[in-house]
């Protein structure tokens, strides 16, 4: 399909415009400080992605025109649906811009309220969206597909380790969690990278938080990753746990790439077939943005979360004297909403960078400290696991370590922003960024865990 630039003429090939809540000015959007942030931001950015926060904040809000970007957005015009619409190359999945209507391609000034956030103007205004309602459905929205993610991943344990393809194991490098890392990661390149925009600006920016933070951030565990490879360590195999990183890094990364291109594959395949039949580009609009909308989908995600947490807790009551695994799964499904939320809040530092100077601002510090964190108190429930060594505390530290810690933890986010550092203008950041996550958890869990297990003479095998 035939795709030129829009009616702003097309000798701007590369236009920039940025409003702040004090001034109008041009400059360029590839920046350092601009590239850092973006960057920093394309995994996750927390409640700034919510829309009554973002009408709140004063920060400044930028739109790129160019037929191809390398880290703002692409803008495209389509001649036969008439107005601009994102193509996704290396945009920022997370950005506040959404697409602009044909009235606002013409020489007229641009407002803000224009820019950020279009609306339909047969929709109710979201003004009256209040930013409690907001912050409720998208929690309730992140508890039920962060139970889901958590469900999806014990299967994934179940289905590929030992009883039944056999292929990973608690002992060798090939770790339980990695298929759902790796599944995650693949689902991350669709619903995290090509496809969110279409979901923030078709349907809702709770179901594309809810999907991507939610249910592929708690499908997808590195505080899992980091212990297993701890427990090769602290029993000798010092080379199956560097081996483990390398590969499993190697595997997730693949993973997203393909995740990726299989993505624009499809979305591809999607509109040739929609223009054969006439329909121009494949489009399923289905906007949530009333507070009427909202309130009827918080309140039917709060069903079906008070359906999981009842079911979950007679299970728990039946099965926690048996112990077990599947104790441990159904009380990691009542703790494991927490663990969503507090990764949800802490990568509003995304972006942000160190102090008043902003420095850093390439590396995502939100996902960071819940990789960090999440990995240095899994391995001390470990280590109190190995000390007390009873039925119901293995019961009870499991499900905190397979539900909240591996909730809190994510390899999702982690693979899209170590991918978009990748395909920045430079590459290294990327893997200065793994070597620092990995290198700073694997460090604090050798104090944590391995050093009691060496000193007190715990038998891990037991």
């Amino acid at each position: 399909m035939e795709r030129t630039t829009s009616s702003l003429g097309s000798s701007m090939r590369r236009y920039s415009l940025s409003i702040s809540s004090n001034e109008s000015h041009h400059h360029n959007i590839d920046t350092d400080a601009e590239c850092e942030s973006v960057v920093s931001e394309v995994g996750d950015i927390g409640d700034r992605a919510l829309r009554s926060r973002r009408f709140s904040e004063s920060n400044s809000i930028h739109l790129s025109f160019d037929n191809r970007s390398d880290n703002g957005v692409d803008v495209v015009y389509n001649q036969e649906e008439q107005r601009l619409q994102p193509h996704t190359s290396f945009s920022h999945p997370n950005s506040s811009v959404m697409p602009l209507p044909h009235e606002l391609t013409s020489t007229s000034p641009l407002s803000t309220d224009a820019i950020v956030g279009f609306e339909d103007p047969n929709q109710e205004p979201r003004k009256g969206l209040l930013v409690l309602l907001d912050y409720a459905s998208c929690m309730v929205q992140l508890a039920v597909f962060g139970i889901l993610g958590v469900l999806t991943r014990y299967l994934l344990q179940k289905l590929f380790g030992p009883g039944n393809a056999a292929v990973t194991s608690n002992h060798t490098l090939l770790y339980l969690d990695l298929p759902s890392n790796m599944v995650g990661s693949f689902l991350m390149g669709w619903f995290g990278v090509v496809f969110k925009g279409d979901i923030i600006s078709n349907v809702s920016e709770h179901l594309a938080i809810a999907i991507t933070t939610g249910y592929l951030g708690s499908l997808t565990t590195f505080s899992g990753w980091n212990q297993k490879m701890l427990e090769l360590a602290v029993s000798g195999h010092w080379l199956f746990s560097a081996l483990g990183f390398l590969i499993g890094m190697f595997l997730v990364a693949y993973s997203i790439i393909f995740g990726i291109k299989t993505a624009k594959g499809f979305r591809w395949l999607l509109n040739r077939l929609n223009m054969s039949s006439g329909n121009g580009n494949f489009k399923i609009k289905s906007k949530l943005d009333s507070c009427n909308c909202q309130f009827k989908v918080m309140v039917f995600f709060l069903v079906i979360l008070v359906i999981l947490w009842g079911v979950s807790g007679a299970l728990v009551k039946s099965e926690f004297k048996h112990g077990g695994s599947a104790a441990q799964l159904w009380f990691a499904c009542l703790v494991s909403p927490i663990g969503v939320w507090i990764r949800w809040f802490l990568a509003r530092l995304n972006g942000r960078g160190l102090g008043k100077a902003g420095l850093f601002k390439w590396i995502p510090f939100g996902t960071l400290i819940a990789n960090v964190s999440a990995a240095s108190l899994m391995a001390a429930l470990a280590s109190l696991k190995e000390a007390v060594k009873t039925r119901d505390c293995d019961t009870v530290v499991g499900g905190i370590q397979f539900g909240l810690m591996g909730c809190l933890s994510t390899v999702s986010t982690f693979a899209s922003e170590f991918n978009a550092m990748s395909e920045s203008n430079q590459p290294w950041r990327a893997d200065a960024y793994a070597i620092i996550t990995i290198c700073v958890s694997f460090s604090l869990g050798i104090l944590i865990y391995c050093v009691p297990v060496w000193t007190r003479g715990f038998n891990i095998e037991a």
